[in-house]
């Protein structure tokens, strides 16, 4: 078969998909734009209840993050999973209606913990862990998870970069070894500053450093496929 014969084929098969895509294929995803990439290390988002177990307390403040209203707190907690330990793991404010726990796949692993991918808050039929401080002990009967990569934004960057909330989107975000990370779930709220999150395991993949940024470049088709 020659070069002339292949390129038809591909063009057939392009024309295909697109088609199946239906109009919302021709709506563009504005691209350019440098967004922020910030790495989320593994952490525990406590309630007050479980707060006041494990430390007998409420939790204190000592560093805010860059969301706006987030801060570090000045506890730790260990991580009992089935098959390993975790020591010193961060926790952060403020407290919330359900404690829960946030890892990479590497940690689940470690811990002997089958997480599934949430977004943040999202722990129905989540597995549960142990956690202990110094002085008391908790055991979660949920709220393990990895979290969903995505992007923190106010309504007025949704709009610049044409996305909407709870869009999933495509990003190439740059470092050493730059990649295409697919299924980033667009955050959008007042509150929010613009910068997106990954884990580790993801920032290690890309050779991630502070100075890193994603771009958009697509959307999430309803057929799997990141398109303009």
């Amino acid at each position: 078969m020659n070069e002339n014969a292949i390129r038809d084929i591909l063009e057939d098969i392009v024309i295909h998909v697109m088609s199946q895509l239906g109009p919302q294929a021709a709506v563009p995803c504005p691209e350019g734009e440098p967004i922020a990439v910030e790495l989320s290390a593994r952490h525990v988002h406590l309630s007050e209840a479980d707060a006041l177990a494990l430390f007998g307390a409420p939790l204190t403040p000592v560093r805010d993050l860059s969301q706006p209203g987030q801060f570090l707190c000045r506890e730790r907690v260990r991580l009992i999973g089935p098959k390993g330990v975790m020591d010193n793991i961060a926790v952060l404010g403020p407290a919330r209606g359900s404690s829960q726990v946030e890892i990479s796949r590497t940690d689940a692993r470690i811990l002997g913990v089958d997480a599934p991918v949430r977004q943040s808050g999202d722990i129905d039929g989540t597995p549960g862990i142990i956690l202990a401080s110094q002085t008391g002990i908790v055991g979660l009967e949920r709220g393990v998870i990895v979290a969903a990569r995505h992007i923190h934004m106010t309504p007025s960057d949704a709009h610049r970069l044409g996305v909407r909330d709870n869009e999933r989107v495509c990003v190439r975000v740059g470092g050493e070894r730059p990649l295409v990370l697919e299924d980033v779930v667009v955050r959008v709220h007042e509150n929010f500053r613009l910068s997106m999150h990954i884990d580790f395991d993801e920032g290690n993949s890309a050779g991630w450093s502070s100075a890193v940024t994603g771009t958009i470049i697509g959307r999430k088709g309803e057929h799997g496929l990141c398109r303009p």
